[in-house]
């Protein structure tokens, strides 16, 4: 039988929370493709662009990937570009098209993340990011490419395939920009009601991985404490504080005039270890994160 990596990780069991990618600094570059496996340097962009981007990535911390149509046609005339900047409170987009993509260097990313703009124009509204890039890893073709066809057609503004988001294992893969809210182990009927429900204000607790602004410790204790006081707005969870400790992760959260302090406890256990992508030749530990206890402060 062929490995898939996401099929395995259900057998596991595995909690999705506590898993997203901790990055706030986003950008994404229109290109039809092909991608190959490594998106910015196998794919066919100008000579030069995507060890540029790369750089540029590990500079200011970002995201930087290709999105397209689930049609693989150019949007329009021109590349779309997007930046977007998930700050906890107040996240922003903004949009733009390019003639040429290498002017998508001309962007000021450090600015973005200092809360000024990019150069781009402030976009009013959300992108449904799906990852697909079966060169990457076949989990997100396979099951994709059906999440991503469903939501075009619901939601065709919003949605974009995007080349490669992490986390292989949890496929169909859905971040949703600029709140940065990563969904995983998603399919059609669900896919399209976490669209549908983040556009009325809402998160979807059984399929949230994690908010990006946060380290993954802090992601599992808001999911777990939302879920605990039924806290699905959005904006219903606020962070004030965060302390590591080792292994420990203390999260003080505001809720509903309340505040929460969630302690986290982080374990890597090698007995766990498992082949976490569909292409991974050894195994790997799999970070659990376990909520040693919830107090409210007042």
């Amino acid at each position: 039988m062929t490995f898939r990596c996401a099929a395995e990780s259900v057998l596991r069991d595995e909690d999705v929370a506590g898993t997203a990618t901790h990055v706030r600094t986003w950008l994404l570059l229109e290109h039809v493709g092909p991608w190959g496996s490594e998106a910015l340097l196998d794919a066919r962009l100008p000579e030069g662009l995507g060890g540029a981007l790369t750089e540029r990535a590990r500079t200011h911390r970002a995201k930087v990937l290709l999105i397209r149509r689930f049609s693989s046609k150019p949007d329009g005339p021109g590349l779309r570009v997007f930046a977007a900047y998930a700050d906890p409170v107040a996240p922003r987009l903004e949009s733009g098209t390019l003639a040429d993509p290498r002017e998508v260097l001309d962007l000021d990313l450090a600015a973005l993340r200092e809360g000024g703009s990019s150069g781009l124009a402030a976009y009013d509204g959300s992108l449904f990011c799906v990852c697909t890039n079966g060169r990457h890893d076949a989990c997100c073709a396979e099951r994709g490419r059906p999440v991503a066809q469903a939501l075009d057609r619901a939601h065709p503004e919003e949605t974009w395939e995007v080349s490669h988001i992490g986390g292989d294992r949890f496929a169909a893969n859905l971040v949703v920009l600029p709140h940065g809210l990563y969904y995983g182990r998603l399919d059609v009927p669900s896919s399209l009601a976490v669209a549908g429900a983040h556009l009325a204000g809402e998160l979807d607790l059984d399929h949230l991985r994690g908010r990006s602004s946060w380290p993954m410790p802090v992601q599992a204790a808001e999911i777990h404490l939302r879920r605990e006081l039924g806290a699905t707005r959005v904006d219903d969870v606020v962070l004030r504080e965060r302390v590591l400790d080792g292994d420990f992760t203390s999260a003080s959260f505001s809720v509903a005039g309340g505040t929460y302090a969630v302690v986290v406890r982080t374990i890597r256990d090698q007995r766990t270890a498992a082949r976490l992508t569909c292409k991974a030749v050894r195994d790997n530990p799999v970070p659990r994160h376990e909520v040693i206890k919830v107090v409210r402060r007042s």
